[in-house]
């Protein structure tokens, strides 16, 4: 069973991926709803759901929330599609994806994104990335392929006093 809950995005006719019910280990989200698009995952989506192993995310999704993967433990890989430009903070907190590659409209890594996901090995980032603020990968102890980012700036916006990426 899969069950998602829309919210209506102000009056642009879009709509947004509110809350989930279901207990399958592979999920894909709606490109459409009521005949009109899904273009954000919103907040804790699936937090809390160690079950999905994997979730397939429409081209018509442009910003993925906090905490949406946070607790999916079996989540191993998530493809995001090329029309992801934002990923708010703590997005994939704790989960356990060990690889992933940046959509190219994605500029930015907000602090946290992919904090503690201790199985995360490998980050492909895209040519037009070109900020990456210092605390997005905070323990993420096993990160070792970072890899296309000799154009990106390690920023310590948001008051992370620590520049290091700790790779």
């Amino acid at each position: 069973m899969q069950e998602f809950i829309y919210k209506m995005i102000g009056e642009n006719g879009t709509w947004c991926a509110a809350g989930y019910r279901g207990d399958e280990p592979e999920v894909t989200i709606p490109a459409m709803y009521c005949g009109q698009p899904v273009t954000i995952l919103f907040d804790d989506l699936f937090k809390g759901h160690p079950e999905i192993t994997a979730v397939h995310i429409p081209g018509t999704v442009t910003e993925i929330g906090g905490f949406v993967f946070d607790g999916c433990s079996a989540l191993r890989n998530v493809a995001l599609p090329s029309s992801v430009e934002n990923m708010w903070q703590y997005a994939f907190v704790r989960s356990s994806i060990e690889e992933i590659v940046l959509p190219e409209k994605l500029t930015y890594i907000a602090p946290f994104v992919f904090k503690d996901c201790k199985k995360l090995r490998k980050v492909v980032c895209n040519s037009k990335l070109q900020e990456i603020c210092a605390k997005a990968f905070e323990g993420c102890d096993i990160l070792t392929e970072l890899i296309n980012v000799d154009h990106v700036m390690v920023s310590s916006r948001h008051g992370a006093p620590n520049l290091q990426l700790n790779l």
